[in-house]
């Protein structure tokens, strides 16, 4: 069934374009942006079929992973700790690429575009945004809550502290643990009959966006998208190679394949959420132990967006330049490190990328109405940057598995008797 859903969704992206650009050269704006509401209804509702999915998955494969580890909280430390140092790496060396592509092509310089005044209204709460916020928001008020608004980091604190307890009170809590095992093989199941919504939900979502843009808008900003895509395949080409030197160039080509399909729907759908049990399928068939990709895998999504974090300095950086304003790279490094801090802080607020991006703009005396300048083409960036963080995501937890288990492996031999040592 993988190979057809992946045909059709392509099939459905290439049809969604053709309709999207004859709407848009046969009707008027208004009769477009009337058509594009209607189809849009397809896409909200395959999406939130994938929210529906999200939280119960996530919560019972991580409480039934952490709870067949035997409740061994080093080994959930050390786990956590190898994917934070694998997501912090990356992250550096995604801003990187993207501040060198972006200096490289200087898409920005000499953009003959109305420049917005500098009070223009975004439309997006930046004052959410605090560090106190942040470290309050990891713990859930209620897990019920949690659940209900797929607060995705707040489960994950939640599933630990219930998976540890769960193997701590031993047989007691075996019932509760096979609960958990069903209700993730439900989950899963589910999830097979959501994505036969795909290929519609595909359609509508790029014909509603080309309905009411048009493909000119493309030819607009091409030199910026065309140089942020670039920036991402440096990117994907770089974590490709850093996964192929732990795990070895053929498990690498085959994990890639494995993922192929959850990178279309993320890409097609701008969504990274809705490949988000697709990826936990394919990392279960490439062989990963699912105590470290349902403990990995929400982690990443929080903290290991870095088709987010690139898009982010590149988005600034351009409308910096489209305003004249110039950095140095003293500057340059600043606005890194805040993006590092800021850019793992806004799971779960709604537009995060141009959040992050308008309170960055504010930091360093931009106009935060820039963000008009992108607002345009953020649908078909926001394409690109989610598949980059489905990606992203599970290359760090094929990685963080070929660490574990090498070290188990080690570990194992260490305490074999000195005859199976010889043996060996």
């Amino acid at each position: 069934m993988g190979k057809k859903l992946t045909a059709w969704i392509l099939a459905a992206l290439v049809l969604g374009l053709i309709v999207g650009y004859v709407v848009n050269q046969r009707m008027s704006p208004d009769e477009a942006k009337a058509v594009a509401e209607g189809l849009s209804i397809i896409t909200d509702v395959f999406l939130r079929l994938i929210k529906m999915i999200i939280a119960p998955l996530v919560l019972s494969a991580l409480i039934s992973g952490i709870g067949h580890m035997g409740g061994d909280v080093a080994a959930l430390g050390r786990i956590g700790g190898r994917a934070i140092a694998w997501f912090l790496a990356t992250s550096v060396v995604a801003l990187f690429i993207g501040l060198f592509v972006v200096e490289w092509l200087q898409p920005g310089a000499g953009l003959n575009l109305p420049l917005p005044p500098a009070d223009a209204a975004t439309g997006l709460a930046t004052d959410k945004f605090t560090l106190k916020n942040f470290i309050t928001h990891l713990v859930p008020r209620s897990i019920f809550e949690a659940l209900a608004t797929n607060e995705i980091l707040q489960i994950v604190v939640f599933s630990v502290f219930a998976g540890i307890a769960l193997a701590a009170i031993g047989e007691r809590g075996k019932p509760l643990l096979h609960g958990a095992e069903a209700l993730m093989a439900l989950m899963l199941k589910i999830t097979s009959y959501v994505m036969l919504f795909a290929p519609p939900a595909v359609f509508a979502a790029v014909a509603a966006t080309i309905a009411v843009q048009g493909l000119a808008v493309l030819k607009t900003y091409g030199l910026f998208m065309g140089g942020f895509y670039v920036a991402l395949l440096l990117l994907i080409l770089f974590n490709f190679l850093a996964c192929a030197a732990v795990i070895g160039w053929n498990n690498a080509v085959r994990l890639m394949a494995e993922v192929k399909e959850p990178f279309i729907v993320s890409f097609s759908t701008a969504s990274s959420e809705a490949a988000y049990p697709r990826i936990l399928e394919a990392l279960d068939r490439f062989g990963i132990p699912n105590r470290i990709s349902s403990f990995v895998l929400p982690l990443g999504y929080s903290f290991n967006l870095d088709g987010s974090m690139m898009y982010c300095i590149f988005a600034v950086l351009f409308i910096a330049q489209a305003y004249g304003v110039e950095f140095t790279f003293v500057q340059q490094l600043g606005m890194m490190a805040l993006l590092m801090v800021t850019s793992k802080g806004i799971a779960g607020v709604p537009r995060a990328s141009l959040v992050v991006i308008a309170a960055t703009l504010t930091f360093f005396d931009l106009p935060a109405g820039g963000l008009v300048l992108i607002l345009a083409v953020d649908h078909f960036l926001d394409m690109g940057r989610s598949a980059t963080n489905a990606v992203g995501n599970s290359i760090a937890a094929a990685v963080v598995s070929k660490w574990e288990m090498d070290r188990e492996a080690r570990e194992a031999l260490e305490a074999a008797p000195l005859s199976e040592k010889i043996a060996e």
